[in-house]
């Protein structure tokens, strides 16, 4: 039996494969774009250029995530949440605090014994989100990653981005920009911005650590190191954490 995980976010599609043995046989990443639907075509063939049949008899495949009732060749449908704990414990361990920062939402899980026991999430505001930084990016005309090492140049200028929405805060670095102030501070104040509402968020899990951010976000190591400082805790990530959410809808397919 082979299980495949198929997480579809509002930014990125995110595809994982387990063998019969368990292990991990393929992962892929594409855009989800304007549809759903179409990236769920995408991901079916993709799978199938490497030579994963969703039709077949031995295949079992799950679906989480923002357009996860868009999969109709899927078995089943499990929530991000469960699918997040289950691929974060794979990747991590059965215990600790994982902190998801996705295009448009943040969650932040606690896992015991390999479960999900708490929980809570941020979906009602696209600030401290993927989102937020493309946005804030765009406007200082630079790519993510060229953000967040401008980001690290920029620590000591002191300046915060203090709106809570992402309207007023686009506004505000425009302000910023005219200003004239320099783009390495306003960079910095952007990713602290979004890290400090990431941090307040796994407020409620404080002393339950370890912590393990996963996502789009969990390779920007400037990013997971500014989390840990406002945590005041270590924080850990890995090359598939960003698969997180696959990896978990993989392995329930497993046992289907």
């Amino acid at each position: 039996m082979v299980g495949i995980g198929i997480d579809i976010g509002s930014t990125a599609t995110k595809l994982a494969v387990l063998d019969e043995g368990g292990e991990l046989a393929y992962v892929d990443v594409m855009p989800t774009g304007f549809s759903s639907v179409e990236a769920a075509e995408r991901a079916r063939e993709a799978l199938l250029a490497e030579g994963f049949d969703v039709g077949g008899p031995e295949v079992r495949t799950v679906a989480t995530g923002y357009g996860r009732v868009s999969v109709p060749y899927a078995q089943k449908i499990v929530t991000e949440i469960t699918c997040h704990g289950l691929g974060a414990a794979r990747l991590f361990g059965a215990d600790g605090v994982v902190i998801d920062v996705g295009g448009q939402d943040t969650k932040v899980i606690r896992l015991k014994g390999g479960r999900v026991v708490k929980f809570i999430m941020n979906d009602k505001c696209a600030a401290g989100t993927g989102r937020f930084l493309e946005v804030m990016s765009d406007k200082l005309g630079v790519s993510q990653q060229e953000l967040s090492r401008l980001a690290s140049d920029g620590e000591g200028l002191g300046i915060r981005i203090s709106s809570m929405c992402t309207v007023f805060a686009e506004s505000e670095v425009i302000s910023l920009v005219g200003r004239g102030e320099p783009r390495e501070g306003i960079a910095y104040g952007v990713l602290e911005s979004v890290a400090s509402r990431v941090v307040s968020l796994a407020g409620g899990f404080s002393d339950e650590g370890p912590y393990y951010l996963t996502g789009g976000l969990c390779e920007n190591k400037y990013f997971v190191e500014l989390v840990g400082r406002l945590l005041g805790s270590t924080v850990s990530s890995c090359p598939n954490a960003r698969f997180a959410g696959a990896l978990g809808a993989a392995e329930r397919a497993l046992v289907l």
